[in-house]
């Protein structure tokens, strides 16, 4: 299987709570290349105009922009899967199923930091991602989480998640959960 790029997209100022980016353009596959490792790849950092004058930001039409000055068309693409809650920053959401995908920042995004996002519950249930992930506690009681068909196992609760949707080759045909599209 072909790997995406990994890329990582990082705030240049404050990005405030509730900002909306896109829509994402394109097929959504959010997760079909995360992994347990961070892998290195090209950076790229953003501004935002909706942040105090404190901030050295570059205003274009209410929209953050990178340093370019391309829109988030061009780069949102690059925002790293989030591989669990703890480092999450972005939230993919749509107003509608099967609608127009976008990002939300869940809090205050602080300058320096790196944008990663992860379904929202609703999308998630809307793809058939898993929603949750039980870790267990290895020999080291250090926390893994194990694939259900598999028996692979993970360090991140989305890494599990991502690898059933996506790469599992026992859970094809078998949803994770039953509902209508």
């Amino acid at each position: 299987s072909s790997r995406a790029p990994a890329g990582s997209v990082s705030a240049e100022s404050c990005i405030p709570a509730g900002l909306r980016l896109g829509p994402v353009p394109g097929s959504f596959k959010l997760g079909k290349y995360l992994s347990d490792r961070r892998e290195p790849g090209p950076k790229k950092k953003v501004f935002s105009d909706a942040v105090p004058p404190v901030f050295q930001v570059r205003m274009v039409r209410g929209e953050l922009v990178d340093e370019a000055g391309s829109s988030a068309l061009e780069w949102i693409g690059l925002i790293r899967a989030a591989r669990n809650s703890q480092e999450q920053t972005l939230e993919a959401v749509a107003d509608l199923p099967g609608g127009q995908i976008f990002y939300r920042a869940l809090r205050d995004v602080q300058p320096g930091e790196e944008l990663t996002v992860w379904y929202s519950n609703p999308l998630a249930q809307w793809f058939d991602i898993p929603v949750t992930a039980t870790p267990t506690h290895d020999e080291k009681g250090e926390e893994r989480y194990i694939c259900w068909y598999c028996w692979r196992t993970f360090k991140y609760p989305n890494s599990l998640k991502a690898h059933v949707h996506f790469h599992c080759a026992l859970s094809h045909g078998r949803p994770f959960l039953h509902h209508d599209h």
